[in-house]
């Protein structure tokens, strides 16, 4: 039990450095190359901090655990909205720029639908996964044509930069940090995740509440970490953006890349009402951030919405009842 709790701890230590290592990286990179530090988030730190779904999803689909390898990609875009940005717009009241709610917002809930017609025919074949697999590359193209156009409006002076008294900024430091932060993120995540579970295994709790708490949690904390230390920071674009990037590289990388490595059998009954939540979160940020802010009221109302989620999940069963291939 000793060792369990260790690692949970050893867990938690990393995911706190990791935080703070990924947003001081992704800023001032950001700041060095003349990009807002949105465009960093949506891309580099999305795809970063979704390595944790990436590996769960893709060893679920190995095992022939198809529901959990599609309910992981969804109750993770469901817990970066709901549970990421309740509790970091709870910390600090969250700036949206209006371009987010224009394109960014638009396009990853045009990308949900994607995902959801894609699973109509049961099946999530290789060629569906190609089809993600092209789109996110598609996607990545335009933010670099995005951010070679950006003009070199930035938050803050090179000269406020920490550790940077002669105004510049050592990138191969800064990418340093970055990666990092990534990698301690993950690492983190996966120690912590270990150690709950084979707590929570020790004290009794079933497969059914683990799979469904735990893991969904798990698999997000990257995005967690990194976004509450946005907040802190007060580098609201990050925290948005990372929250954004991380559900369209869900559901194009993520998802494509285990599709094309193993096609994926979906039922539709077993996923139908967690894709209409994750669609539902994902439209009602229009009108909640429609002044370009997210206050700490629409944020209590998105955890709120999400911990009902997680209870009546718990309540009917909806999830996978089986993670032993965690073990």
């Amino acid at each position: 039990m000793i060792d369990q709790v260790a690692l949970l701890l050893a867990g938690l230590v990393g995911l706190f450095f990791g935080g703070n290592w990924l947003v001081r990286g992704a800023s001032n990179l950001a700041l060095s190359f003349g990009v807002s530090v949105l465009i960093i988030a949506l891309t580099f730190v999305a795809i970063g901090t979704s390595m944790p779904e990436l590996l769960v999803s893709l060893q679920a689909a190995m095992a022939g655990k198809s529901d959990l390898a599609v309910g992981n990609v969804i109750g993770s875009n469901i817990a970066n909205i709901g549970l990421i940005l309740g509790a970091t717009g709870l910390i600090a009241p969250l700036s949206v720029k209006a371009i987010l709610l224009r394109r960014e917002v638009p396009i990853m809930i045009l990308i949900s639908l994607l995902a959801f017609a894609l699973t109509i025919d049961g099946l999530i074949s290789r060629f569906d996964g190609a089809i993600l697999l092209l789109s996110f590359v598609a996607f990545n193209l335009l933010f670099y044509w995005l951010a070679r156009r950006e003009s070199e409006t930035q938050e803050r002076l090179l000269s406020d930069l920490e550790d940077s008294p002669d105004g510049k900024v050592s990138r191969g430091r800064e990418f340093l940090f970055l990666f990092a932060g990534v990698v301690a993120l993950v690492l983190g995540s996966r120690m912590m995740v270990e150690g709950a579970v084979n707590l929570a295994r020790l004290f009794g709790i079933s497969e059914l509440v683990i799979a469904i708490t735990l893991v969904a949690f798990g698999t997000s904390l990257p995005e967690l970490a990194a976004s509450l230390s946005a907040a802190y920071h007060r580098e609201t674009d990050l925290a948005i953006g990372n929250v954004v990037g991380s559900n369209i590289a869900n559901l194009l990388l993520i998802l494509g890349v285990t599709a094309f490595v193993q096609p994926i059998q979906v039922e539709r009954g077993a996923v139908q009402f967690e894709f209409i939540v994750m669609i539902a979160f994902a439209v009602l940020l229009i009108p909640f951030m429609r002044h370009q802010r997210l206050g700490r009221r629409g944020a209590a109302l998105f955890l709120g919405a999400y911990i009902a989620f997680v209870i009546y999940s718990i309540a009917a069963g909806s999830a996978a009842p089986e993670a032993a291939w965690l073990r």
